[in-house]
């Protein structure tokens, strides 16, 4: 997760939402994301796609059985189908989004569903401060 966290930083640097993510497979980053749909106008261009697409790259196959993404914050509604389709094993998030947050705030535990075809293992809360604080600082900039 604090590779993730130094992601989100980086996206920082754009004027990005901070939000990053990692793809792990046997111990090893196989993916890295950060946000930059405003950077490369683009709204799928969020951090687990970044980081899904990155790990597609390096194993040439669009299944990642068996790794993990850790995100920053918990995915949306889009990049929660990408890790289905990609039938990632889990996904540890940092931050709650009670906004736009899927796999606990919202949807009622969409991922649990009885019509989601490949069940993702989750948890929130790893470092859930450090990616709230930069969050909270970065929309608090954005009003002033």
């Amino acid at each position: 997760m604090r590779e993730a966290l130094k992601l989100a930083k980086q996206a920082l640097k754009y004027g990005e939402v901070p939000v990053g993510a990692v793809v792990v497979l046997e111990d090893k980053i196989i993916g890295k994301g950060f946000n930059q749909s405003i950077r490369k106008n683009d709204p799928t261009a969020h951090a687990e796609i970044q980081a899904i697409k990155e790990a597609a790259i390096f194993l040439n196959n669009y299944r990642l059985t068996g790794a993990k993404i850790y995100s920053t914050l918990e995915p949306c509604l889009m990049c929660s189908g990408a890790l289905v389709h990609a039938r990632i094993d889990e996904i540890i998030f940092s931050a709650h989004d009670p906004k736009s947050g899927v796999i606990e705030s919202n949807a009622d535990h969409l991922l649990e569903s009885d019509f989601i075809n490949h069940k993702i293992s989750f948890q929130g809360g790893l470092l859930a401060k450090e990616s709230s604080l930069l969050l909270k600082n970065f929309f608090s900039d954005k009003r002033n």
